[in-house]
This record gives C-alpha cells, sequence and structure tokens, in this order.
C-alpha cells in the first residue's frame, strides 16, 4: 500500500495530461486551487478582488486537502494554478510525468509540517526507535510525507515496521485523538490539532540542521503557463504585493481577513503566520531558491521517493521544471 498508493496517483495524474488542453475558459476566467485552514497573505487580496482587478478576469478559488489532489485537478484541466503546494507532490507529479512547472516560492515553513507521536506512548528524540512496529497517518505524496521518511531514515525506523495510512492532514488528527493511530503528519491547523494529543519529534531548527527544508510552491501546468505568461505573471505580482504588505505592516486588519478567508480563529492564524516566511520576488530569483537551488532539492526529495519505493523514478534533473519567466516580469511590474 505505501508504493502503490502513490504510484496510483502518479500514473492516474500523467494520463490524465491530455485534459489540460480543455480550458474554454481560460480567457475569461482563471481557476485556482488554494488550502483552508493554511493562512497566507494572498488570502486579503483574494477577499477584497485584487486579482480579478488586475487581470481583468473572473477568477475562481477551489480549496484542496492535499496538494496530491491539486496536481490530479491540474492534470485534468480543472485547476490553472495551485498556491501554496507542496514541493513532495509536485515532485511526484512531475516525476510521473505530468507537465507541471513551479512560477514561484509560496512560503517557507519547517516549524508548521510536521509528525505528532501519541502523548500515551512518551516517545520523544531520545527514544524515537520504540516507533517500530507502530501504526501512523500520512498523506502520501506530500510535504509532509517527505519529513516523514526523512525523520524515519534519522532515526533508524525501519519503514517495513510501520504501518503507513494515507490521510489528509485533519483527518490523521481525528484518527491520533481518537487513538486509531500511534502517530500522525501534517500541516496547519490539523498540525495545531495534533499537538492537542502528542509531541513532535524534532522542531523545525532540527530538521533545517538535517537538510530538511518543507517550502511550497505556486505551480501550474506548463501549457497554460506557455500560453498565458501574462496573466501567470500578472498573478504573481498581486501575490508578492501582498506578501510585502504582510512583511511590512502585519496588521491586525490583514490579519482578520486572512484568519476568516482561511476559515480559522485569530489567534490560530497569528500562530500560524508567526511560523511562515514569505520570500520576496528579488529573493525568489535568487540562488538561494528557484535561481538554483530549487531544482537540486527537488531532484533530493524525488531521490528520497524512489528509495523508499514511494515512486518508481526521478527525473534527471528538474530545473526543467521551474520557469521563472512570469516571475521575472512580476518583478518589473
Amino acid at each position: 500500500m505505501f508504493k502503490t498508493t502513490t504510484c496510483a496517483f502518479a500514473a492516474a495524474a500523467a494520463m490524465a495530461m491530455t485534459g489540460q488542453a480543455a480550458t474554454a475558459a481560460a480567457h475569461s476566467e482563471l481557476t485556482v486551487g488554494y488550502f483552508l485552514e493554511w493562512p497566507m497573505p494572498f488570502l486579503a487580496a483574494k477577499a477584497d478582488g485584487s486579482y480579478d482587478e488586475a487581470l481583468g478576469m473572473t477568477v475562481n478559488w477551489v480549496s484542496f486537502d492535499t496538494g496530491t489532489a491539486m496536481s490530479a485537478a491540474m492534470a485534468s484541466g480543472d485547476v490553472q494554478l495551485s498556491v501554496s503546494q507542496g514541493v513532495p507532490p509536485f515532485v511526484v507529479a512531475a516525476s510521473g510525468g505530468q507537465d507541471i512547472q513551479v512560477v514561484d516560492v509560496a512560503v517557507s515553513y519547517s516549524d508548521n509540517d510536521n509528525c505528532v507521536v501519541s502523548a500515551n506512548l512518551e516517545i520523544d528524540k531520545e527514544s524515537a526507535d520504540e516507533l517500530a512496529g507502530k501504526k501512523v497517518a500520512v498523506p502520501l505524496g506530500t510535504a509532509a510525507h517527505y519529513g516523514f521518511l526523512r525523520q524515519m531514515d534519522h532515526f533508524g525506523v525501519p519503514l517495513d515496521s510501520l504501518t503507513v495510512v494515507d490521510m489528509a492532514p485533519a483527518e490523521g488528527a481525528v484518527a491520533l485523538g481518537q487513538g486509531d493511530v500511534d502517530f500522525a503528519c501534517g500541516w496547519g491547523g490539523a498540525l495545531a490539532r495534533m499537538k492537542e494529543y502528542g509531541n513532535v519529534l524534532l522542531t523545525g531548527a532540527e530538521k533545517e540542521e538535517l537538510g530538511i527544508l518543507v517550502f511550497d510552491v505556486t505551480s501550474a501546468p506548463a501549457s497554460y503557463v506557455a500560453e498565458n505568461g501574462d496573466v501567470v505573471a500578472q498573478f504573481l505580482k498581486v501575490t508578492a504585493d501582498a506578501n510585502a504588505a504582510w512583511n511590512d505592516t502585519q496588521s491586525d486588519e490583514m490579519l482578520e481577513v486572512i484568519a476568516e478567508q482561511s476559515g480559522m480563529d485569530v489567534e490560530a492564524t497569528r500562530n500560524s503566520l508567526s511560523t511562515f516566511t514569505f520570500p520576496s520576488i528579488d529573493a525568489q530569483l535568487s540562488d538561494a531558491w528557484l535561481g538554483s537551488n530549487a531544482a537540486s532539492f527537488m531532484k533530493g526529495v524525488a531521490d528520497v521517493f524512489v528509495e523508499a519505493g514511494s515512486i518508481d523514478s526521478a527525473l534527471d534533473d528538474y530545473t526543467g521544471t521551474v520557469n521563472t519567466g512570469p516571475l521575472m516580469q512580476a518583478q518589473g511590474m
């Protein structure tokens, strides 16, 4: 199950590529995927109509539970852009043959994606080897899945000793609370709920020291970017302006709008945002991000998934999956 579930998704996504051409309304409307309980500045621009005004078209917003579902929706042509898709689900799709591209770095967050062990087990990083034989809820093919694999490798817990159940974070939080699983992995509001029932093994800083980076991207079908580069650039410009406004002021007014749009209370939204970093366009285009490191990091993620048996093979190079053209255009707007 651990292997075939993710592989089956990748194959299905690749087969659905033929649906990408079915975007008849692309010139008058844009459909964008995003996550609820994942508070980001772009939600303020969503709320006040900034995207519709700047793009001169109706922008439809569709929420998803996982980045793998985003990939499938982009493959079928139902969604043209996905905001804050995790790098691992992007890598799974690209590795499976889906013609998909990264167009910006949406957010960096090492402390807002993690695995939580039930408090009843009294297991911490010093006794993590005791996780062998346990049951874990993991949203396969996501950033949480990648982090789970890397942490288990770090602690020397054999994957074949674990019962891995594919669950979206919200479902994993419920399962952990009910005692149906021993630990669970996820992000955002679901991660906060998981922490009510247990503890993390490694902090964000400790994960970064091990090279376990956690960041999301804005992604799109390559064919859509090629045909609608100006639209993508303008979308990224609105997003960058919202990020800059938040970075500069972090106003209570903006916080309240973001909270309402993400379906969270204000305090939970504030706590989540305190763990997020929103890099500027200049930073995103630097070697630290899309200029160089992003493609290398994706290759590393893919190799880990191959070694774990989660995907069949990796691309030789992921440079071609990063398209900085629209972001460079947005930089000059």
